[in-house]
């Protein structure tokens, strides 16, 4: 049984929560705090798992909350539900800095607030069974080494928590760059990418304009902009360079998954392994159908371990999928299926 206090100076918002949660018969709310004071005051008292806690509180923040006990081992795990803003993403960034477990961007309106509720629930139980851990560092390597292999990763609903296990799985000798694309809202896949990088063997970033695609290194696409992998020579090796796009939204997200994997098949070829996960809608069908035109591999998660089976279905109905795996299977896959790959570069 996970034990929950739910910290948040909305009165509406407390309620929510709380009605979501209890529906599900492995969380406990211990009880609830509406303010950072109050919130201390009852994690001392009241010892539960995880704390829900929202950023802008009065008398402490959740910022505050967090610089009084995030460093102390015996704390609970500690989930930020942030606001759907700028300084929102700001602060949950610097939330995430300070030792905030994970986050998940708060709806601003109403109608769409108990929307969140089973994605809630997969990620609070995905923390409680997270071992703890200390977090990776990363050594800068003596000499970067351009890409001329790829790993593309894409995942909606439900996705983060299937990241976890995915990408603190690749190995750190991994002879490939990875793209994850995450439909996330605009300015939350910075904390995204911070949160990652304390977890995974590799080093992780969010997408700028321009990158060049490094082995041994993993981008998550920014959030606004479709991630596009274009062709580029450098130091004898046909690699890829990232350009940020801001055309349409396709499939009524952006970054979109097809427009990532579309855009690499041609500059990556059968050096491209693509992994989709859980997620709602047709996003990735047809990328994966032209990753598989040009040789490459496309592999997606077994529907028992996905929260949504969109994405991974629309793979299958256009019969571009090689392999359907358990999650925990999956990067064994990809590291194989690496090392089988023949380099472009001399």
């Amino acid at each position: 049984m996970a034990r929950v206090l739910i910290v948040d100076d909305s009165v509406f918002m407390r309620t929510v929560v709380r009605d979501m949660l209890s529906k599900d018969p492995s969380i406990e709310i211990v009880g609830t705090a509406s303010d950072g004071e109050d919130a201390i005051s009852k994690i001392r008292d009241l010892k539960p798992d995880l704390i829900t806690l929202d950023i802008e509180m009065p008398k402490k923040n959740g910022i505050e909350v967090l610089q009084e006990i995030g460093k102390k081992k015996d704390r609970p795990r500690i989930l930020m539900l942030s606001t759907l803003t700028t300084e929102g993403a700001e602060m949950t960034r610097q939330a995430i800095r300070l030792g905030a477990d994970d986050f998940m961007p708060k709806p601003k309106d109403i109608p769409h607030v108990k929307e969140i509720g089973n994605e809630l629930i997969s990620k609070i139980k995905h923390l409680i069974a997270l071992p703890r851990r200390e977090p990776v560092r990363h050594a800068e390597p003596s000499a970067k080494k351009v890409a001329d292999r790829l790993v593309l990763i894409g995942s909606s609903a439900g996705g983060p928590q299937m990241l976890d296990v995915l990408l603190s799985a690749i190995p750190a000798d991994l002879k490939a760059a990875v793209i994850v694309t995450q439909h996330m809202p605009v300015g939350f896949t910075a904390p995204l990418a911070d949160r990652f990088n304390r977890l995974c063997l590799l080093p992780v970033k969010e997408t700028e304009n321009g990158d060049v695609l490094e082995s041994g290194r993993i981008y998550i696409s920014k959030a606004g902009f479709h991630t596009i992998v274009t062709g580029y020579l450098t130091e004898g090796c046909r690699t890829g360079r990232l350009v940020h796009s801001s055309a349409p939204p396709v499939h009524g997200v952006r970054p979109a998954v097809d427009k990532t994997f579309e855009s690499a098949a041609p500059v990556f070829g059968k050096n491209i392994v693509s992994v989709i996960l859980s997620g709602m809608g047709n996003d990735a069908g047809e990328g994966a159908l032209a990753i598989k035109k040009a040789g490459g591999t496309c592999i997606i998660c077994d529907e028992k371990d996905c929260l949504v089976y969109g994405m991974a279905r629309s793979a299958i109905t256009h019969n571009a999928v090689d392999s359907v795996l358990p999650l925990d299977s999956i990067a064994e896959k990809i590291s194989r299926t690496v090392n089988r790959m023949e380099g472009n570069c001399v």
